[in-house]
């Protein structure tokens, strides 16, 4: 097939105008000229190369730009990143190249998409080893895992021209790291596009069943959100309101997820849709108008009591915030409504990365932010952790609900749904954790590990003579606990360690045996211990005798003859 060259060429041009056109409100004096320079350098890098679709290779470094900018918000510098993001990897240029062209920063950024993309995309499996790497790179800029999920995004939306098992590998791979990292950076829109895409190529039956239901039902939703919100659009205008107000279906991934996971058909799924009012309104009027759009709605139709959310007062720790209840609408049917400004619409699609706009008030989300990868930081810093186990933890941190509890001074402190009162004293401080002999939860007494909810109050009770158990393990589901618990738990092995050498000595010279590095090593081979840390603590614990030195003595002397003896029995058993 020939290929018209002329003709990509222009459309490499028209692709780069409309990535100019997305970004444009954002850029700064000079930001043009680094981009239109990024772009260019990407262009001769990529020249030669061609996607699986056969299209010029260019236009996904353009295309994953383009998301950052207009899907994601970002600004000059990470679109510079996004339009080199593949050259170190695939192309002559190198790291210092890159340095010397664009600068330290950018240097930076790129080499931490090229880690990750040598990590995840070319291993069969994410290795949890390496999965530390990544989330040590993204804890020093976030911008490397906003444009990683711009990249996801992009090479998603282009999957139909891969293989079945690479499809199948990356669409489990996505549902598996990418979209809970999205869910988790607040990119609500993005979370929702990578499930539903993933879910395509996982369970292609599931999801064209649901994409034809929903196709099926839209001529009826349509006119059931219309004669749902007409009487609201009215008295709303009445009261002076600036508004938007439209039915937003629920992602098809959640709809299977809910069928799947219920037990439900389709049929039987109440809230399908949404209605979302977004309200024009100044800053500091954002919480009452909320309220009074929320007073206007549930006096019209009847609010579920049990289903009110109010995550404006207290804001999810990915920076969410909106006001949801569900009402009893038309034709006795129960309907979703979510009420927000254009504000927390912002954050809500795009996340962190809108908080350049909203300077003033990103102070807080920018702590929870902050908050939230110092943790990770934490995590990262066990250097002994078991790498899987790491990896379950954090997932398990990513994608949990939140649950907002509180000092006996007042302060609130956000932890997992499922946290429990030990939990919640280690995330105050590691000594409080270590020292925790129970809590009083709204004045009454609990055990450890009790669960705590929503609303309560707790006060950690200490004592110096408390440590650490082996069995406090079961007890917490945060991975910062369980960090905290295993170091200790290791310290403490440690020091009965110490004194376990010193008895093991002892007998070693009662046996007349020196007490060297080798014959150590050698005892501990012996007894099939991993090493002279456990066998000094069993021996701390009387769980080494005279008789296992005795043996490992003669064994010493003649270890034919000591091997023979201990296969004797076996063999008589058979």
């Amino acid at each position: 097939m020939q290929i018209d060259l002329e003709a990509e060429r222009k459309e490499i041009l028209n692709r780069y105008k409309a990535l100019i056109q997305a970004c444009k409100r954002r850029l700064e004096k000079g930001d043009k000229e680094m981009i239109r320079k990024a772009f260019e350098v990407a262009v001769e890098s990529h020249k030669e190369m061609r996607r699986k679709s056969g299209e010029p290779y260019i236009y996904h470094p353009i295309a994953v730009a383009h998301i950052c900018a207009e899907e994601i918000g970002l600004g000059a510098t990470a679109i510079v990143c996004a339009l080199l993001h593949d050259t170190v990897e695939d192309t002559d240029l190198t790291l210092e190249d890159i340095k010397g062209l664009f600068g330290p920063k950018v240097a930076a950024i790129i080499d931490g998409l090229t880690k990750i993309s040598g990590v995840i995309d070319q291993s069969s499996s994410i290795q949890a080893e390496n999965f530390r790497k990544v989330l040590l790179t993204m804890a020093e800029d976030i911008r490397v895992i906003l444009i990683k999920l711009a990249d996801r995004l992009h090479n998603m939306r282009t999957l139909e021209h891969m293989k079945r098992d690479k499809q199948m590998k990356i669409a489990s791979e996505t549902l598996y790291l990418y979209a809970p990292l999205a869910h988790r950076l607040g990119l609500n829109a993005i979370k929702s596009e990578l499930e539903d895409l993933s879910l395509k190529y996982t369970d292609d039956k599931g999801f064209e069943e649901i994409v034809s239901k929903l196709e099926e039902t839209e001529p009826e939703r349509k006119k059931f959100i219309q004669k749902f919100i007409e009487p609201l659009q009215e008295i709303l205008k009445e009261q002076g309101f600036k508004f938007k107000m439209f039915g937003r279906p629920k992602s098809i991934f959640s709809i299977y997820n809910k069928i799947k996971n219920k037990g439900v058909t389709f049929e039987e799924i109440y809230d399908l849709f949404a209605i979302r009012i977004v309200i024009d309104t100044p800053l500091d009027q954002e919480k009452s108008d909320c309220w009074k759009v929320y007073s206007i709605i549930t006096d019209f139709y009847h609010p579920s009591p049990d289903r009110l959310r109010d995550w404006i007062s207290t804001p999810k720790s990915n920076g969410y915030e909106s006001l949801h209840t569900t009402v009893m609408g038309p034709e006795g049917k129960w309907v979703e409504v979510q009420i927000r400004t254009v504000r927390m619409d912002e954050l809500a699609e795009k996340g962190y990365a809108a908080h350049w706009k909203y300077k003033e008030s990103a102070a807080e989300k920018e702590n929870n932010l902050e908050g939230w990868l110092r943790k990770i930081r934490e995590m990262l810093e066990n250097p002994d952790a078991n790498a899987l186990e790491f990896l379950d933890d954090f997932k398990l941190n990513l994608f949990s609900d939140e649950i907002f509890v509180f000092t006996p001074k007042g302060d609130m402190k956000t932890l997992p749904s499922g946290a429990t009162a030990l939990d919640f004293a280690f995330d105050i401080h590691t000594k409080i954790g270590e020292h925790c002999i129970g809590a009083k939860v709204n004045h009454k007494l609990v055990p450890l590990s009790y669960e705590i909810k929503s609303g309560d109050q707790i006060e950690i009770l200490t004592s110096n003579k408390q440590t650490p158990k082996e069995d406090w393990i079961g007890y917490v589901i945060t991975a910062r606990a369980k960090s905290k618990i295993k170091n200790a738990l290791k310290e403490q092995r440690k020091k009965v360690a110490e004194e376990g050498k010193e008895i093991l000595e002892k007998k070693f010279y009662k046996a007349k045996l020196d007490f060297t590095l080798q014959n150590v090593n050698d005892f501990c081979k012996f007894l099939h211990l991993p090493n002279s840390l456990e066998l000094f603590y069993r021996a701390a614990v009387g769980n080494v005798d005279a008789k296992e030195i005795k043996d490992f003595v003669k064994h010493k002397e003649d270890p034919e003859k000591q091997l023979q003896e201990k296969q004797i029995p076996k063999k008589l058993s058979n």
